[in-house]
């Protein structure tokens, strides 16, 4: 690897590799914000496994949660941050880098 060139599996990252926490920064990467409640409907998760999964999510800094009120009840909504998209969008990098095959030999 040349000293410009960054090897993509760098980006292989094991916080968000875990399947539940990869369906959640895709999900989260494709809807912008979504509240809590959608999320766990679309994963099938239970709100405690989710929440366990977004607090690790939120310990690095990928994801972060807006509370507001909605109909007169507690809502919650989440989003990648900044570094969670870079972190996202490098561990598919690193993924594509270890599915895809190499490019032949000339």
């Amino acid at each position: 690897m040349s000293a410009g060139h960054r090897d993509p599996l760098d980006g292989f990252d094991t916080t968000i590799h875990a399947p539940h926490r990869l369906r959640i920064c895709a999900l989260l990467e494709g809807a912008g914000e979504a509240e809590f409640a959608l999320v766990q409907n679309q994963l099938g998760l239970s709100a405690s496994a989710l929440s366990k999964h977004v607090t690790v999510l939120m310990d690095a800094d990928y994801v972060e949660q807006r509370k507001a009120v909605r109909d007169t009840r507690q809502r919650v909504w989440l989003r990648l941050t900044r570094q969670g998209r870079a972190a996202y969008q490098g561990h598919l990098a690193a993924l594509r880098a270890i599915v895809e095959p190499a490019d032949p030999a000339p």
